[in-house]
């Protein structure tokens, strides 16, 4: 194992103050612990509050700011935050409007947002969640149901637009879930991560060996085989999200995230051929982002995001945000 890292048992609590310190303008770090809420907080509009495991930055701490969270909470790494910390975040950034938790749908996060939002409205506090599954190598009859990948992203840019512009609790909720249910992801990995507090890779693939479906803490995928070239492994990724949403004759945002490991040049290499392959079958893309926006530290592959637009999803993703992150 070679990384930049001082102990790992500390690892989670440096990142935190290494994040705050690079935009103290924009966050606020909760005083002792690695919560990070929005520098100005806002009464008037609903909270919005997301958390999920260390080890895939930026997420969740980068998307703290203007037009998108007010609260992120980092777990341990590839671990759920605890219901106590989410408590502690729902109850820092609460206020008249309310509070939406979003949600990746990992059995942990549900569990534990649950069980703290559960504990808020105890006490009062008016809070409703959304879960995020755009995961289409995940089979949907399994109990779990689809796991959450990088497109909550792209869910937590709309859900925010939507609630800086003064709309109730319901109101922001809804929106989140019309558009997650036009939102479909699917990742591919050809190398593993190592986990600090281990040492040892978190999973094993063979030299030439790719798995196209994994998921960001290297769950099973759907297709594990030799390594193919870029255009043929965008092929099958998009073919596996085609074949499980209709997005003929519609207008998409596309993410092309990087999980860590792979270099900008080959996500542009990928891009240049979803671009060719989406017109092809009559898809018009209204925007791409490229870049690492949900990792797995420095795990090898990528993941490729489609989102439907309509005319009030476009304005709400041209919306202002200004996060360490996403700026518009």
């Amino acid at each position: 194992m070679k990384k930049f890292i001082n102990e790992p048992e500390k690892l989670e609590a440096e990142v935190a103050r290494g994040m705050a310190l690079s935009k103290p303008g924009i966050l606020r770090q909760l005083p002792g612990c690695n919560i990070m809420v929005r520098q100005k907080l806002k009464t008037d509009r609903v909270a919005l509050v997301f958390g999920c495991g260390s080890g895939h930055e930026p997420a969740p701490s980068g998307y703290v700011g203007y037009g998108m969270l007010d609260a992120a909470i980092p777990g341990k790494i590839f671990s759920s935050p605890t219901p106590d910390m989410i408590l502690k975040a729902i109850k820092e950034v609460q206020n008249e409007a309310g509070v939406l938790c979003i949600i990746v749908n990992y059995t942990g996060d549900v569990l534990n947002f649950r069980m703290a939002m559960e504990l808020a409205q105890m006490e009062g506090i008016a809070v409703e969640s959304v879960v995020i599954a755009d995961d289409v190598a995940t089979q949907k009859h399994k109990s779990v149901g689809r796991r959450g990948l990088a497109g909550v992203v792209l869910i937590m840019k709309l859900a925010g637009a939507e609630a800086e512009m003064g709309t109730d609790l319901y109101g922001v909720k809804k929106v989140a879930e019309w558009a997650a249910a036009g939102l479909r992801t699917v990742g591919v990995a050809c190398r593993p991560c190592i986990i600090p507090a281990d040492g040892e890779p978190s999973f094993e693939l063979g030299e030439q060996e790719m798995e196209i479906g994994m998921g960001l803490h290297g769950e099973p995928g759907v297709v594990r085989c030799e390594m193919m070239n870029a255009r043929d492994t965008a092929r099958q990724m998009l073919e596996l999200i085609l074949l499980d949403c209709n997005y003929e004759s519609s207008e998409v945002v596309v993410l092309i995230n990087g999980l860590g490991g792979t270099p900008l040049m080959e996500l542009y290499v990928i891009n240049e051929f979803v671009h060719e392959y989406l017109a092809e079958q009559g898809i018009v893309i209204y925007d791409t982002m490229i870049g690492n926006y949900m990792t797995s530290m420095e795990m090898g592959g990528f993941s490729i995001s489609l989102l439907r637009l309509d005319p009030h999803l476009k304005a709400l993703y041209d919306a202002i945000a200004i996060t360490p992150i996403i700026r518009r």
